[in-house]
């Protein structure tokens, strides 16, 4: 198999079966996501030789953000062996994808990524664009990790024949919920790093400019993500934001009068990861401390059989005029949620229950039920529309058909809704049977987040200048 690309597609940068499968894949990205919020793409230029450095924490999903985001066509660098089917290989060449060989799955085959190496210089040369993940495979780190060299040789390579013309962009992907329906994700798009500058070093010495501009890249990745160097602080930084980041938002709603959607929430978790570092070197004690009451209050949660949400809505106190408003619209939903529960149950119980019998790793989990979603949806909405075609007609089976998507959307928010309202009345019996554990679990909260307060203020009037 050959890992040049067709020159025939020199004329369009977006081919036509190209388009096809992006639309395809922006509307199940619509479909699944709650949102996918795109920051700065015009970093990336219309025209000419572009390298995209991208992290990967969920798999093939990843390689839809980025296409779905960018107006041209996206050329990935995917594991050779992805293209031993060959289904599987005419579909990823007919995208454009360059097939590369990785130490961990042939070492013997290693002599084959010249011919990937060639197919990236021609398409540079043709002024295409190119996606590498230089982690050089997928994780559930809350991170980006040490990257490969791979990036910065095709980089270094290129610079050495056709000197400023390639763009080496870094990308970050970050998921709110990373195997949840309806999550929310951001692809952020950095700053250009400059190459020519280790053109001349390149030439002195290959290997320390490789080196050094490997480097380059995971910092302007790192940039781009929340980004927690170890992975022990990773576990404190994921408690704290599950205890603290619904504070932040609530706080700049309520102060600086911003809607859900003008929060980044990205920008958040990347100042709380600052603040435990900071902490981490400057107090390591207090650390310590938070991170001892965080597990009480968990170990409470789970003796009591409880959820923090719960314990946080009854320290909050819902407004009399929202909560007649919440509970008409329980009243009035569950209708629609069995209708939606009903035509919808079997295409969304299946992909969940394959994603869990076939995912290997935790980043699998969102890819299987993705993909067999695409499938499962369309088979039984087909299905289904044509039993309502042959029974009441086909212009009732146009309106079944157009309810299909909207009903299930509602049934899931409306199921997501009792569930909450299910833990409420949980910690609602709780305080009415053990009215001492509730309360200890109000008040063990209520210091945690006290504390967490003291330490936000601390850091702010430490650091002069950064904020929340």
């Amino acid at each position: 198999m050959s890992a040049t690309l067709d020159t025939r597609m020199r004329r369009d940068t977006m081919d036509g079966f190209y388009r096809a499968v992006r639309a395809v894949g922006r509307f199940w990205l619509w479909f699944f996501f709650r949102s996918v919020d795109v920051r700065h793409p015009e970093r990336v230029p219309a025209v000419g030789a572009v390298l995209l450095c991208i992290n990967h924490p969920n798999n093939f999903i990843d390689s839809l953000l980025v296409g779905g985001a960018l107006r041209r066509k996206v050329h990935y660098l995917a594991t050779a062996g992805l293209f031993r089917h060959p289904l599987a290989a005419w579909f990823l060449q007919a995208c454009g994808a360059i097939p590369v060989y990785r130490k961990q799955d042939d070492p013997d085959k290693m002599d084959k990524n010249l011919g990937a190496f060639a197919a990236c210089y021609q398409a540079f040369g043709d002024g295409r664009l190119v996606a590498i993940y230089p982690e050089g495979t997928t994780h559930a780190e809350v991170r980006v990790q040490r990257i490969k060299t791979g990036a910065a040789r095709i980089a270094l390579g290129y610079e050495a024949e056709r000197p400023g013309e390639l763009q080496v962009i870094p990308v970050g992907l970050n998921f709110d919920a990373r195997k949840s329906f309806r999550g929310r994700v951001l692809v952020s798009f950095g700053s250009p790093i400059p190459v020519t500058p280790y053109r001349d070093a390149y030439r002195a010495d290959s290997v320390k400019a490789v080196e050094a501009l490997t480097d380059a890249i995971q910092w302007g990745m790192e940039a781009e993500v929340v980004h927690v160097e170890r992975i022990d602080e990773s576990r404190l930084v994921n408690a704290v934001q599950e205890l603290y980041r619904g504070e932040l938002v609530r706080e700049l709603r309520e102060e600086r009068g911003l809607a859900e959607r003008q929060i980044d929430l990205v920008r958040l978790s990347r100042a709380i990861v600052d603040s435990t570092n900071y902490f981490k070197r400057r107090d390591p004690a207090r650390v310590e401390q938070i991170w001892q009451r965080i597990q009480s209050y968990r170990a409470l949660l789970a003796e009591y059989h409880v959820k923090d949400e719960a314990v946080r809505a009854r320290l909050e106190r819902t407004r009399p005029r929202l909560r007649i408003r919440l509970t008409w619209e329980a009243i009035a939903g569950f209708p629609l949620f069995v209708y939606g529960a009903t035509v919808n149950f079997l295409p969304y119980w299946i992909p969940r229950w394959v994603a869990r019998r076939r995912s290997r790793k935790e980043t699998d989990y969102a890819t299987w039920r993705f993909l067999t979603a695409m499938l499962a949806l369309p088979l039984f909405w087909g299905l289904e529309i044509w039993i309502a075609a042959r029974l009441v007609g086909r212009a009732a089976a146009l309106v079944f058909a157009l309810s299909l998507p909207i009903s299930g959307v509602i049934a899931y928010r409306y199921w997501v809704g009792a569930g909450r309202l299910r833990s409420r009345l949980r910690f609602g019996a709780l305080a009415l049977t053990r009215a001492h554990a509730a309360r200890r679990l109000t008040t063990e909260r209520q210091a945690l987040i006290a504390e967490l307060e003291r330490a936000k203020n601390d850091y702010l009037a430490a650091t002069k200048g950064s904020s929340f």
